[in-house]
């Protein structure tokens, strides 16, 4: 993966179930009100970034690519 992503975290879905902060700790953390916000919101790409996105309850993450804007998270149907 040699693509650089765009991270968002939609804070009106986000119900703090830190899933996020337990599969890529050094991308996400949890704000006073417990809601999720990505410490660097264009990343490179990888796998625990991915993860966090696959493995949140709500799917309050979303990932595309930086430039382009084409959807990694979710995937288009």
């Amino acid at each position: 993966m040699g693509d650089r992503w765009h991270i968002e975290v939609d804070r009106s879905v986000c119900i703090g179930s830190a899933q996020c902060v337990n599969h890529a700790p050094d991308a996400f953390r949890l704000d006073s009100a417990r809601q999720s916000h990505p410490l660097e919101p264009d990343t490179d790409a990888g796998e625990q970034v991915l993860a966090a996105a696959e493995n949140c309850p709500v799917e309050a993450i979303v990932i595309t690519v930086l430039g382009s804007g084409e959807p990694v998270f979710p995937p288009e149907e």
